[in-house]
Formats: C-alpha cells, structure tokens, sequence
C-alpha cells in the first residue's frame, strides 16, 4: 500500500498530541510506505496531478520521530491513499492544493477527506446547514447587524471565518465600550465577513471534541475546558482536555451530521458541541486522536485506517 501524506513541517509537530502523527504511525504499523509532501511539492504537469516526494518513516519518540530519504518525484495517482492533513488557514494556496488533489481523486486516488468537499464545507459556516443544531448565530460583513445581534442576544462569540486554534476569536457584552470598534477590527475594513455565535455558558464545562470516521462517532469525547481567564475551549490557547462520554443530546447532533458528512467523502471529521449546540465542523485537520487515545486506549487511528482502506477498495 502505499500512502501520502501532505502536512506540515513534520521537523516542528508534538508528536504526543499530533493526530498526523498517530496517523502515521498505524498506517507504518500495517507496513504501508509513506511517502511525505508539503505543499510547495504539488504540482500539475499539464493533465498530471505531481509531487515532489520522501519517503517517511515514524517513531514514537519524542527526541527523533522521523527519518525522511529518497526524494523522488511521482504522480499522485500512482498513490493509493492521500490524507491532507495541511492545517488551516484555508486562504487561496489551500484552495489551489485541493484542484489539485482532485485530479488525483478522479484517477483513482484515494484522498481523505475529498478535495471538493474539504472546499465546501467551511469549518464555521457548514453548521448553518443544520439549524435545529446550533445556538442562534449571525454570519455578515455588517457593522449594524453586528451589532443588533450582540444587543439582542446580550453576550456573544466572534470568530474570523478562516481561523483555527482559537486565534481572532472575542466575547462582546451588550455592556462593553468598544463593540464597534472589535467588530471593525475583525471585519478587516468590511473586507470579510465573522461568525456572531450567542455565549454558551456551558462553556465552563468545556468545548468537546467529537470525532466521526465515516460518519460514526467515536464514543468519547474530549471537553476542553477553559482556564479561569479565558473563555476559548482551545487547548492552544490554554484549556485543559478532560475525557467524556458522549451524551444522548451529543449522539443526537452526530445521527443528523454523520451521514451527510458521510456522502460528501469526509471520512475523518472533528465537531465541536458546546452544551447542547453543535459550533464547528473540522474538516480539514481535525486533531485530539492522541489525547482520547491516551486516557481511553480507543486506538483510534487504527479504526480511521481500517476505514480508509475500506473506502479505497469500494472506490477502486
């Protein structure tokens, strides 16, 4: 089998809480070759999807977890399986990567998660598609309806569409001085568009992470709990991953996002359920397999390999 993965600089990941990594590692531990890209080595040679290659080799060890050699130059479609996992942000280069990674799918590659998908579903937007979901929210370039919305809800998260690890993200009270102005600043001069999100209290008990391969959750969930100062439910920004069960409201969110995240070939997805709401979908590089893997012994990554090679060979 052999297997590409296209991340970033695998010379500066922490391999104990890398999803990427836990990847590797069970894809190594069935004796696929992995061949090792960055973006920079995608390229189309006329009709071609190519790469400039290495091959990679895993251990798990925190001082030296990674060998690379023999950079070769191949096709992509010569591939079985490609996981992206290149972290956001998702800007124009991403969105040029995945043209790419298209070509390879439609000759017979295996990428996870589908490259035309991973362009439709936008990590914060893709929730509006579930109403019955989420808390009341708000997506507009405009300063008045901003504003409306927070005096009408009270306390509300912005959030830059585009982000990840919880930068660019703010609380506004209804009570705060400079509304306008954080709403200025995060709408870059009315260039972009943010994401208004009511205030969960139920933030305090933490933000979970829910991880669906193939549609189906995994039982467990990692809340991240945010520290006394803070109301981000990041674990870069500081909150602390606790192990949970999943609720019934939890399975509930996961039976009516599963199966449609399902028939978009997004076979490896993080959601993020504040309370009773869902607030993300994370397509791209959904993270936490390790953290789970640490407290319940779920292996994880083995149960996404399994996946994906059943996905290969109906795809095939």
């Amino acid at each position: 089998m052999e297997l590409g993965i296209i991340m970033d600089p695998i010379s500066e990941i922490e391999i104990k809480k890398d999803s990427s990594f836990a990847m590797l590692l069970a894809a190594q531990k069935r004796g696929w070759n992995i061949h090792y890209m960055e973006l920079d080595d995608l390229y189309m040679d006329n009709e071609k999807p190519r790469a400039r290659m290495q091959s990679l080799t895993v251990e798990d060890n925190s001082k030296e977890w990674h060998n690379l050699t023999n950079t070769h130059v191949d096709d992509l479609s010569a591939l079985d399986i490609i996981l992206m996992r290149k972290d956001p942000p998702f800007n124009l280069e991403y969105i040029y990567s995945t043209y790419i990674l298209e070509h390879a799918h439609r000759l017979g590659t295996c990428v996870v998660n589908n490259p035309a998908s991973l362009r439709t579903v936008n990590e914060k937007f893709y929730i509006t598609y579930f109403p019955e979901c989420i808390a009341p929210t708000l997506i507009s370039r405009d300063i008045k309806l901003l504003t409306k919305f927070v005096q009408e809800q009270g306390d509300i998260i912005v959030k830059p569409l585009d982000g990840m690890g919880g930068i660019g993200i703010h609380r506004i009270n209804k009570q705060d001085d400079n509304i306008e102005s954080i709403l200025k600043s995060m709408r870059k001069n009315g260039s972009e568009y943010v994401m208004g999100q009511k205030f969960l209290p139920d933030i305090v008990a933490g933000d979970k992470r829910v991880l669906l391969i193939d549609g189906k959750p995994i039982p467990y969930a990692l809340a991240r709990v945010p520290s006394t100062n803070n109301s981000k439910g990041n674990l870069a920004q500081g909150a602390i991953g606790k192990g949970i069960e999943l609720t019934k409201r939890d399975k509930w969110i996961c039976e009516k996002v599963g199966p449609k995240l399902r028939e978009m070939g997004l076979i490896f997805v993080g959601i993020d359920i504040i309370g009773d709401y869902l607030t993300e979908i994370n397509v791209t590089s959904p993270t936490c397999i390790r953290e789970l893997d640490n407290i319940y012994d779920l292996k994880i990554a083995e149960q996404l390999m399994d996946a994906i090679d059943k996905k290969r060979k109906e795809y095939r």
